[in-house]
């Protein structure tokens, strides 16, 4: 547990001069599926916006009440070219992917699973959970790391403690609180704000990165600009102060940041590439692993790109038909015809 009077040079301001060229964002709802669908509402990607920094996917859920929802059920299904991101606020999660990685995912606590050239998991809540309560995150991984072997880490960040403010740093550097954990792309930021009722505080931050704040309890006002519950606030480089205050019941965010990606992306289901073809490949190399279509010729002789998954576990996922037209690459400022990652549920 650190104490911010130890670090102030990096700690909350008394001045500075936020940015006010704030965007909001405002969620989407996804049905994830099923007769008694878990909704999530979904800030990332957006047709005005697909990036913030390489985070390229965020899912807002709950809190849910399990026994009218079902809680969170997502068999075996693929990733390539991106890391997730599971975050909870209550409840726990079981994953396990085919890299060999069993783990459950609780309050607090960071699970990041890279997939680089692919991995395929399964994502399910416990059978003990009553209420289920969190986000999900991805970020794009650069062309430098996007085929490397897929792996995956824990973390438990310790608290950070100033006036009006409690943090949690999963990803990435703030409030003097360092996380460890290996990222494969360009700086990246991830932290858990929790503001007491009507706290006002300045954040020192890095003036080359991006910012989306997700307003995640209540409505809190960044830099001058109120967001509503579940909206996010997205702010550009340039700004070297965050100015957030929240209302009389206190807020919860969620801040993400990082140097903008300077790389064109195509998302598609849960595959991000870099053009079309590529996802047509991806797609159709996980129907053939996994048997849900024969083999194509042009992928004799290539190695597994999905790997082997543990026996008795439910049946995977098959990949949905691809689109009558062409993907488009996205990049940070792309407004054209929006690609429907995770469409219909939560991967």
């Amino acid at each position: 547990m650190s104490n911010l009077d130890e670090h102030p040079h990096l700690s909350v301001l008394d001045s500075g001069q936020p940015c006010t060229a704030v965007d909001i964002l405002e969620p989407r709802l996804v049905p994830l599926g099923g007769p008694r669908a878990m909704t999530v509402y979904r800030t990332l990607p957006q047709r005005t916006r697909s990036l913030v920094g390489a985070w390229c996917f965020l899912d807002h859920y709950g809190p849910d009440d399990v026994s009218a929802t079902g809680g969170m059920q997502v068999p075996r299904h693929p990733h390539t070219g991106l890391a997730t991101v599971s975050w909870l606020f209550t409840g726990r999660i079981d994953h396990l992917d085919s890299g060999g990685n069993t783990a459950a995912v609780l309050p607090g606590e960071l699970n990041l699973m890279i997939a680089g050239q692919g991995i395929t998991h399964q994502e399910i809540s416990s059978d003990d959970t009553r209420t289920l309560h969190g986000v999900q995150l991805w970020y794009a991984l650069p062309e430098a790391t996007r085929f490397t072997e897929n792996g995956f880490e824990h973390y438990t960040p310790e608290p950070v403690h100033a006036p009006g403010l409690t943090a949690r740093i999963f990803l990435g550097e703030l409030l003097g609180s360092v996380s460890p954990v290996a990222t494969r792309t360009p700086e990246l930021l991830g932290a858990e704000l929790l503001l007491d009722p009507g706290a006002s505080v300045f954040l020192n931050v890095r003036a080359d990165f991006e910012y989306g704040l997700l307003a995640e309890t209540g409505e809190i006002t960044v830099n001058q600009i109120r967001a509503e519950h579940r909206s996010l606030a997205y702010v550009p480089p340039g700004a070297d102060t965050l100015s957030l205050t929240a209302g009389p019941e206190g807020a919860r965010a969620v801040l993400l940041g990082g140097i903008p990606l300077d790389e064109q992306i195509v998302m598609w289901w849960n595959f991000v590439a870099r053009s079309h073809e590529e996802i047509a490949e991806f797609r159709r190399r996980y129907q053939a692993e996994l048997g849900f279509e024969a083999g194509h010729p042009a992928d004799a002789g290539k190695p597994s790109l999905f790997g082997r998954f543990p026996s008795g576990q439910r049946p995977p996922l098959p990949a949905p038909e691809l689109p009558a037209v062409r993907l488009r690459p996205r990049g940070q400022n792309h407004t054209g015809t929006e690609n429907t990652p995770g469409q219909g549920r939560r991967s």
